[in-house]
């Protein structure tokens, strides 16, 4: 296959200069990680995100998402904290700033239309986990990074706090090459894991990852892994806290920051959700990627927090909530038991 090397480096060097931390290419070929993909689905890890079992060829083969798809220009951001913040806490780190699928669309959108300049017959489609794409398998075709025990897609130099997206075009890109795991020995990220979601190395069963469980799972959540969800309202960085790759990083991307991505907002605690009206939630989360959480599941959370907390002055806050959400019954007898109040009944009492 003929490559066009000059084209090759120019299209390296317009996606830094348009914002994006790393940039590889990769050939729109089958991904390598299918059959482990395959498995993942027939164990039930996925859970109760059917969408990941729908459209597989298209998720494994990339050359199907775009018309003469030839090319996966692969990219990165990286969102990480100043060394100075604590890292894990009750919102997931990529999440306390601006929404990055909009911010990385609207970068994809200005890199083709530069590619358009240089190449008038590209064609070409962005995807920001906006179609069945194996994001993580084609950037560490590409050399973005290595995927490391976690699952997590490792960047030397930044870590696993980045996000990707993704361009599939026609363009004759040649591949860059891909690098070997970086994780040696070292088991901290499945160590530091609160409810043991890792089935394997590599390998995340969602039915017990606390991401899954506070962002996608709208139903009740197993008893036995309240206690360990802790404060944590939308996702968890406990295994990205715990891996030696995020040590020392640079701080990410301005824009993705709560600082200068935030658009002023504060980020809720637990305690503040609980009180929040559909308003509240509406105003607190725009322009944010909690918002996907939704509104009750976002109290659902909250309310477990307040649990895991044991703080008998959230017992009024949570009994107010009682009469307002009473599909949270369950929820709330929980949290309401651990907060000390003698009349919860009922309910689980881990």
């Amino acid at each position: 296959m003929d490559f066009d090397d000059e084209l090759t480096v120019a299209v390296k060097s317009l996606a830094l200069e348009g914002g994006f931390a790393r940039v590889g290419i990769a050939p729109a070929t089958a991904v390598p990680h299918g059959e482990i993909f395959r498995d993942w689905l027939a164990r039930g890890y996925h859970a109760s995100m059917a969408y990941m079992a729908r459209n597989v060829e298209k998720r494994l083969r990339p050359e199907l998402l775009a018309e003469a798809g030839r090319s996966v220009i692969c990219l990165a951001v990286s969102y990480a904290p100043p060394q100075t913040e604590r890292a894990a806490g009750p919102i997931a780190r990529y999440a306390r700033g601006r929404d990055y699928h909009k911010v990385l669309k609207k970068r994809c959108v200005a890199l083709m239309d530069r590619l358009r300049r240089i190449a008038p017959n590209f064609e070409g489609r962005a995807f920001v986990d906006s179609a069945p794409v194996a994001e993580r398998s084609l950037a560490a075709m590409a050399g973005v990074g290595f995927i490391g025990r976690n699952g997590c897609l490792i960047v030397p130099g930044l870590g696993s706090y980045v996000v990707l997206c993704e361009i599939v075009c026609n363009l004759p890109l040649r591949p860059t090459e891909a690098i070997a795991s970086q994780c040696g020995d070292c088991g901290a990220c499945l160590a530091a894991c609160p409810t043991g979601a890792f089935a394997d190395e590599g390998v995340v069963d969602a039915r017990r990852c606390i991401s899954y469980l506070t962002i996608e799972h709208a139903g009740e959540i197993p008893a036995e892994l309240l206690p360990r969800i802790g404060d944590r309202v939308f996702g968890c960085d406990a295994c990205q806290a715990a891996c030696p790759h995020n040590r020392d990083v640079p701080p990410g991307d301005a824009e993705l920051t709560t600082q200068a991505g935030g658009g002023g907002k504060s980020l809720p605690t637990p305690e503040e959700i609980l009180r929040w009206s559909h308003t509240d939630w509406d105003a607190a989360t725009r322009g944010r990627a909690i918002r996907r959480a939704g509104y009750e599941m976002l109290l659902r959370n909250a309310v477990i927090a307040a649990g895991n907390a044991a703080d008998p002055a959230l017992v009024g806050p949570l009994e107010r909530l009682s009469a307002a959400q009473p599909q949270l019954a369950e929820a709330l007898r929980w949290a309401l038991a651990r907060c000390g109040d003698a009349d919860a009944t009922g309910g689980v009492s881990n």
